[in-house]
């Protein structure tokens, strides 16, 4: 009697199923994304630099780098939103400026100015909370929507909000020299990955048992 074909039907089941479950792992290292890394490498408030002596220049400067580490991924900003407060007075938003919308390549990094002038920034409550040595701290908020761009496909928006502490010495710069990282206020484009990974390891269990 001729041996069945059945081991090599299982032969081909077990090739299909592999080559799917490399596709399903391609599919997710491909649609994978990361955040852009925000920080704020400049900050200067004239009004607060005693060398001066003159307050007339009230209008805050501010530097920010976006960074899109994606390999292969670009990045469509929608306008990018900062608000201002003194924690020290209930977090109460003292300025508030915006860069516009821009799109940033693959492994891009940008630096955007902002500049909070007199009609943009509170200076009579800033100068309340000068303290006796001239500091003062800041908080510093970013929010904005972001759509990444994957070959020819865009995906939806998904929010980004960071935000860090800044404090300011008295000669109106920010007293760490370094960037100072805005760190995620929520992790909604983290969570868009892992189900993500979650879908697709679904789509491989659904192949991995036909029956």
């Amino acid at each position: 009697m001729p041996r069945s074909g059945g081991g090599g039907c299982c032969q081909c089941c077990f090739s299909f199923i592999f080559t799917c479950g490399l596709t399903a792992l391609f599919m997710w290292l491909s649609l994978r994304t990361s955040n852009p890394k925000c920080s704020i490498k400049y900050f200067y408030l004239p009004a607060l630099n005693q060398t001066l002596h003159n307050t007339t220049n009230t209008t805050l400067y501010v530097s920010l780098v976006l960074n899109n580490g994606n390999k292969d991924k670009g990045i469509y900003y929608d306008n990018v939103n900062l608000t201002v407060s003194v924690p020290n007075i209930n977090n109460k938003s003292v300025g508030n400026g915006s860069v516009p919308k821009f799109y940033q390549g693959h492994k891009k990094k940008a630096t955007k100015m902002v500049g909070l002038g007199p009609d943009e920034l509170n200076w009579t409550a800033v100068n309340g909370s000068v303290n006796s040595s001239g500091f003062v701290q800041f908080r510093v908020d970013l929010a904005t929507a972001v759509r990444f761009k994957i070959l020819f496909w865009r995906t939806k928006r998904h929010r980004l909000r960071v935000g860090a502490a800044v404090e300011v010495n008295a000669s109106g710069t920010k007293v760490n020299k370094k960037e100072i990282r805005l760190s995620a206020a929520d992790q909604q484009l983290a969570s868009y990955s892992g189900q993500l990974w979650v879908l697709l390891n679904f789509l491989v269990f659904i192949l991995l048992n036909p029956w």
